[in-house]
């Protein structure tokens, strides 16, 4: 029996990692074949949530079938077949909610930033007055 290698579908994330999917994959049901567990782990480990903030679908054409920002892993599934391991990775959208607490909390960080700021230049300014 001869096997052919077929063009896959790919989900590509922020940073261009391509992850070669198994067709009929649905956001909720995006199914891989990895040949081991190590190699499962190593694309796992690149659904960062920066990775996530921005992912296209391409098909086997080549052609960009899907794009979507600020994604999160639900779950993952994996099983052991015959020539390696099979996973699916769940994803959902993040909800309004889940990103305006991103946001709430981007701008506290840069808030401490500058109040951080504010407080070494007024005691400075009040070191400089003290010699004077």
């Amino acid at each position: 029996k001869k096997e052919r290698k077929k063009n896959m579908d790919k989900m590509i994330l922020k940073d261009n990692t391509t992850i070669e999917l198994q067709t009929g994959a649905s956001l909720s049901a995006v199914t891989a074949k990895f040949n081991s567990k190590d190699d499962m782990l190593e694309t796992w480990k690149t659904l960062t949530p920066e990775n996530l903030a921005e992912v296209k679908f391409q098909n086997n054409a080549g052609m960009t079938v899907g794009t979507y920002t600020d994604l999160v892993l639900e779950s993952e599934t994996s099983r052991e077949v015959s020539d390696g391991v099979q996973t699916t990775f769940s994803f959902r959208v993040k909800t309004d909610t889940e990103k305006r607490l991103d946001a709430l909390e981007e701008g506290q960080t840069v808030q401490d930033e500058a109040i951080s700021d504010l407080g070494e230049a007024t005691s400075e300014l009040a070191e400089k007055e003290g010699v004077e």
